[in-house]
């Protein structure tokens, strides 16, 4: 166990996906299991989508490079380079690459993501 009053991260959890989406993880519940949030990089391929999802959490995003669209309370946001979004838990939320180029994005998750907290709605 580290004695330190920190945690330097160098080797983040990579999180197994099927639809070549990279998550790495480098702080949060797959990573070190400290803390109740969960901080990741990710990089979704042009033309990535996951179904709608009502999480038990906060979440924030900023993206890095390319574009992401996000779908909430029947409205269609598109986040660009250099933007940012809090979205509230309880919404009703679909995450979304639908142009030609990746996007490079953070997300922060409060209280930390937990595959059983996401509620995914069935495809």
């Amino acid at each position: 166990m580290n004695s330190h009053k920190f945690i330097l991260q160098t080797k983040p959890f990579v999180v197994p996906t099927t639809d070549n989406k990279l998550i790495e993880e480098y702080f949060g519940k797959a990573s070190i299991d400290a803390g109740d949030f969960s901080f990741a990089h990710m990089i979704a391929p042009p033309k990535w989508s996951e179904p709608f999802q009502t999480p038990e959490f906060d979440e924030l995003t900023y993206v890095f490079s390319g574009k992401k669209m996000i779908e909430v309370d029947n409205l269609k946001i598109i986040l660009e380079k250099n933007q940012s979004i809090f979205i509230k838990k309880g919404s009703r939320v679909r995450y979304s690459n639908p142009f030609d180029e990746s996007c490079e994005y953070i997300s922060l998750c409060i209280p930390a993501f937990k595959i059983d907290k996401v509620n995914r709605e069935n495809v």
